[in-house]
């Protein structure tokens, strides 16, 4: 039986799932020199040549370094599980603090992942609006979150005197890239350690 029908059938998946592969491997070598050698000094052509390909196949796969560099803030997101957060927020509906222990686990993972990503956006985005606008936006989503998440909470679960919009603050002053940076890298803390503290600070911090 001739097979050649069968492998066409299957050509289009195998160019899509090759196309993938090719702008992962660009992705990745455009995180290692970014982080190694900086965004500005860093030139589509520098990924080009670290990622084995043409520069005409980084900006098919990303239009240019900028866009790029959000395509790997977008994986950054996706690193620190957004749905395991959403699911302990789901499961633990009537316990405040272990929900701000989801939220907190899910930053911890995004930091621990992906903090390198996170400074080099921040650092870019001085000279280019465009990642500071995503830079922007990332902290923006984070703030809507324990905005729900606070809101849904019975009439005095908050610290007395605390609004919401107040706990949202004191929640992006304790956990944040700067803070775990400081006591993963300065200190020597663990991830896990971090996480601990930030967990029984903002009960502490937050809740009645």
């Amino acid at each position: 039986m001739d097979s050649e029908p069968e492998r066409r059938r299957y050509d289009s998946l195998r160019r899509a799932a090759q196309a993938r592969q090719t702008s992962a491997e660009i992705a990745e070598a455009a995180r290692k020199l970014f982080v190694a050698n900086g965004w500005a000094a860093t030139t589509v052509r520098d990924v080009a040549r670290e990622a084995g390909v043409s520069a005409p196949t980084v900006y098919a796969a990303y239009g240019n370094k900028s866009g790029l560099t959000k395509a790997l803030v977008d994986a950054a997101d996706l690193s620190a599980d957004a749905a395991r957060m959403i699911a302990g927020l789901e499961a633990d509906a009537g316990d405040p603090a272990r929900q701000l222990g989801a939220i907190a686990g899910y930053d911890r993972r995004l930091f621990e992942r992906a903090g390198d990503v996170i400074v080099l956006v921040r650092e870019a985005g001085r000279t280019e609006p465009e990642l500071a606008q995503a830079y922007r936006d990332g902290r923006a989503a984070g703030d809507r979150t324990r905005v729900q998440v606070f809101s849904s909470w019975p009439e005095g679960t908050l610290r007395e005197g605390l609004d919401v919009p107040s706990a949202v603050d004191i929640y992006a002053a304790l956990c944040n890239i700067d803070v775990y940076l400081t006591l993963t890298v300065e200190r020597g803390w663990s991830a896990d350690r971090v996480e601990q503290w930030w967990c029984g600070v903002l009960v502490r911090e937050l809740l009645a």
